[in-house]
């Protein structure tokens, strides 16, 4: 019995498939999607607000900007009143060292004393007023403090920044003497008599810095409940900017209400319902062998679900653009691995998905469809490497040049603001991410069981160690494999159907003639061993070719669809020598028609139809004796119309339209190979004898 069963034996297990991926789908995407999207708004200074009107659900207080703030801030510096302790200890101790320093250095000159003594009382005035220290002085004068409190306890005097010294200026001051007294004062070294005494007070400083701050208040105003914050069309100016600020931010701290959030996520999952549903549609309608089929389905769902992850777990952490997501690898992977009317259809419903994650759905969504809409018309068939190099390049030019027209539309590029540049590094990365999409070709089609085009190219090629084999044990049938292969290609290309998976299938679908070639006519040179076997025997040894084959594809890694080709080419038919030749010959006795039928199972697909109707044809045009128009058209109407007869084709998605192209493709095609040839006309007695008569004169 063959493994290869019929699509609508897998109905149940579909069915529930669907039911499962859907409801994973709705569940998991509504718990992903952004539940506060709403509140992000997108908005820029001295842009249009190209949003309906906002109306206050709430009354909110509106905070100032930053710099505003900031700026009230700097100007409270001016009344900010730090503390500094005045420790007097020092002034007794250090004048003192003074003191008996400069009586050392005069002892012998009292006309230098009185001097020295005026020196002594400068330094304890300026001791007395306050000295701090040079980087202090420096930093209430930067900040162009006025006052500050000296404050010794119990006792606290306000005075200004003027009154008080630095060390620098203490020193300038009592250097500023007489010359006399000026040489006296560098030899006692007077540098180290002067110390700051008065301290920054950190904790009284602080608490004096708060209870200025709180003279600059963060708010600004405040909206009332029903107050439109801004208008559709309308310039958004800096007050229109600070509240929308404060619009989200109230947003944010205050969350939404139960009844509100369960009308978003009610809302969010009928939405992915209907898409979802719309999807299941389509298949239903248009693509019914991928319904019934579960890898197909299976990568279907996979997308559907991972690119709209993906969005919405960057929309919620709001690290990175969503543009930056490759959604094109959804249709570049289904465009390859199944068909283009699929491709589209699959990439509209994950980009409707996706724009639930963003403020600005129809630009992500024009600019997205437009991108996978280009995918899909550039890679009309993944053979080569730089066929995708080419397509990421239109795909990421088609972004560009839609975001750009976008930014014209909402007069963001001529702004005094410029163009949000982001925008367009985000689309340039999503287009290096896309390159990434070949690497995955392979993995996916061998965890999904695909067959993807670039394979199928590979394993045409006549050097394949089973070709080259096949080529060596069985020539014939290798050659018949090859005209099949044209024939089939040419039908295929005419139905627009796989014409690539036709040709390789083609090429492979008789590898099972090896195992005894010489039991099949087109490798037999004058001697038939089935004339020393029963019919029975040999209709079993013709009929073997596709169970062997099956294990030669199983022994080689051929893919899936490669294995079905071989399975189907005969379908359930008979081998129609054998099993008239017993009936002739018994016609009295029962036969068990099993023993004359291969295993099957019949076409399932377009291309699966394709190959059995030209291997039928290409094998039955070799007993012609003569090709004419005539001869040939008999046949193919002949073969073909049996084939339907017998319902081998009930089971694919063929129509006759689709069979009477195929007929006129074979006619077509068998006429251009079995042509007749000119027949070259022979020179008669008397233009023989002239012929000779005219070289004899040449000789002579």
């Amino acid at each position: 019995m063959s493994r290869y069963n019929h699509p609508h034996t897998l109905k149940k297990s579909t069915i529930a498939l669907h039911f499962l991926g859907g409801l994973v789908a709705v569940v998991l995407l509504c718990i992903l999607c952004p539940h506060e999207a709403s509140t992000k708004l997108d908005y820029h200074p001295g842009e249009p607000w190209d949003e309906n009107a906002l109306i206050a659900k709430d009354s909110f207080d509106v905070y100032k900007s930053e710099a505003q703030y900031q700026k009230e801030l700097d100007s409270l510096k001016a009344i900010y009143e730090p503390y500094y302790n005045l420790q007097r200890e020092v002034a007794r101790e250090v004048v003192g060292q003074f003191r008996r320093e400069l009586d050392s250095l005069t002892q012998g000159e009292p006309a230098k004393r009185a001097i020295v003594n005026m020196a002594v009382k400068d330094l304890e005035a300026h001791y007395e007023s306050g000295i701090v220290r040079n980087d202090d002085y420096d930093t209430l004068k930067a900040n162009r403090t006025t006052f500050l409190h000296r404050y010794s306890h119990p006792t606290d005097t306000i005075m200004t920044v003027d009154q008080i010294y630095s060390i620098r200026t203490t020193l300038e001051d009592i250097m500023a003497h007489s010359d006399n007294v000026r040489s006296i004062l560098q030899r006692s070294r007077i540098s180290q008599y002067i110390q700051p005494n008065l301290t920054y007070n950190h904790e009284l400083s602080e608490y004096q810095k708060a209870e200025t701050n709180k003279f600059a208040t963060i708010f600004k105003g405040r909206v009332m409940v029903g107050e439109k914050i801004v208008d559709r069309g309308q310039i958004v100016t800096q007050d229109i900017y600070d509240k929308l600020q404060s619009y989200e931010r109230y947003e944010k701290q205050n969350g939404r209400t139960d009844n509100e959030r369960l009308s978003q996520i009610s809302g969010n999952a009928l939405y992915i319902i209907l898409i979802l549903l719309g999807l299941y549609l389509f298949l239903v309608q248009f693509r019914s062998d991928y319904q019934h089929t579960k890898k197909y389905l299976l990568l279907l769902y996979m997308q559907v679900l991972l690119f709209p992850t993906l969005c919405y777990a960057l929309a919620n952490a709001e690290l990175l653009s969503i543009y930056v997501v490759p959604y094109c690898m959804a249709p570049i992977f289904v465009r390859v691995f199944m068909d283009s009317r699929t491709a589209f259809v699959t990439h509209l419903s994950i980009i409707l998905l996706c724009a639930l994650a963003t403020n600005h759905p129809f630009e992500f969504t024009t600019t997205q469809l437009l991108a996978g809409m280009a995918a899909i018309y550039s890679l009309k068939q993944l053979q080569q490497r730089s066929e995708l190099f080419t397509s990421v390049l239109i795909v990421t030019g088609v972004s560009l040049l839609v975001n750009l027209c976008m930014d014209l539309t909402r007069m963001n590029f001529f702004s005094n603001y410029g163009v949000d540049g982001k925008t367009y590094i985000y689309i340039l990365v999503n287009g290096l991410l896309l390159l990434i999409s070949y690497l995955l070709l392979f993995p996916i089609e061998k965890v999904f069981g695909f067959t993807s085009m670039v394979t199928l190219v590979e394993m045409s090629n006549i050097n394949h160690p089973l070709l080259r084999r096949l080529s060596e044990e069985a020539p014939g049938t290798f050659q018949h494999s090859m005209q099949v292969a044209n024939l089939a290609a040419a039908v295929a290309n005419n139905l627009g159907a796989k014409s690539q998976l036709v040709r390789t299938g083609a090429l492979y679908h008789d590898i099972g003639k090896m195992k005894d070639p010489i039991y099949f006519t087109e490798n037999q040179t004058g001697y038939n061993p089935h004339e020393n076997q029963s019919f029975e025997d040999s209709a079993q040894i013709i009929i073997q070719h596709v169970r062997y084959g099956l294990e030669l594809a199983d022994k080689y890694n051929l893919p899936p669809d490669i294995k079905e080709l071989i399975a189907t080419h005969h379908g359930r038919s008979k081998t129609k020598f054998f099993y008239v030749s017993y009936r002739n010959a018994h016609p009295d006795s029962a036969i068990n028609e099993e023993i004359f039928t291969y295993p099957g199972p019949n076409p399932t697909t377009i291309e699966h139809a394709i190959l059995m109707m030209a291997d039928a044809v290409e094998a039955a045009s070799r007993s012609l004796s003569e090709y004419t128009e005539e001869s040939i058209s008999n046949l193919v109407e002949r073969i073909i119309d049996s084939q339907l007869q017998e319902g081998y084709f009930r089971e694919c998605d063929i129509t006759f339209a689709n069979i009477d192209t195929a007929k006129e493709t074979f006619k077509e095609k068998l006429k251009s190979i079995y042509h007749t040839r000119i027949t070259y006309p022979e020179l008669s007695k008397e233009a023989k004898e002239a012929e000779e008569i005219a070289s004899q004169e040449v000789d002579e």
